[in-house]
C-alpha cells in the first residue's frame, strides 16, 4: 500500500515527524513551515490521488484537522476522517473504510499521533454488507 502525506504551516512539524517515524511516506507538501500554505490546496492535492489510485492512503494535517479533512471529503470516492484516539482509528476503517487521517498539528502529542496513525495503517475494512451499503450512498 503506497501511502502519502501532507500538512500546511499548522501541521508541518508532526508531518516532518512522521516521516522520521514511518517509513515509505510520499511527501506531498508542504515543503516548509510558511504561513502562506493553506491546508485546502494540500487536501485537494491528496484527494484527487486518491480518486484515481484506490489503494493509496493519506495522511493530512493542519492545526486542528478539521479543515483538511472537510476539503478532502468534498472529493467522490474519498472518506476523510478526523482521529483522535485508538477507538476512532479502528472504527473508521472497519466500518467506513476511511482511505485518509486527517490529524492536528496543534497542541496534539506527537507519540500519540504515530501511534494512531500506525493502528489506522493496519485496521482493515469488515467489507460487511451494511458497511458497503452506506460506503455507497455517500458517493451518490
Amino acid at each position: 500500500m503506497q501511502i502519502i502525506i501532507g500538512a500546511d504551516h499548522g501541521g508541518y512539524k508532526l508531518k516532518e515527524y512522521l516521516k522520521k517515524q514511518i517509513s515509505g511516506l510520499e511527501d506531498i507538501g508542504a515543503y516548509s513551515e510558511q504561513k502562506q500554505d493553506d491546508y485546502s490546496d494540500i487536501a485537494k492535492k491528496a484527494a484527487k490521488i486518491i480518486q484515481k489510485n484506490k489503494n493509496k492512503r493519506a495522511i493530512l494535517i493542519c492545526g486542528t484537522g478539521t479543515g483538511m479533512c472537510i476539503e478532502a471529503n468534498r472529493f467522490k470516492g474519498v472518506r476523510a476522517v478526523l482521529v483522535y484516539d485508538q477507538y476512532s482509528a479502528v472504527m473508521s476503517r472497519k466500518d467506513n473504510d476511511a482511505n485518509i487521517i486527517c490529524l492536528r498539528g496543534r497542541k496534539f502529542d506527537r507519540t500519540k499521533a504515530k501511534k494512531l496513525v500506525k493502528l489506522w495503517l493496519k485496521q482493515e475494512f469488515s467489507g460487511k454488507a451494511r458497511h458497503k451499503r452506506r460506503i455507497r450512498k455517500l458517493d451518490r
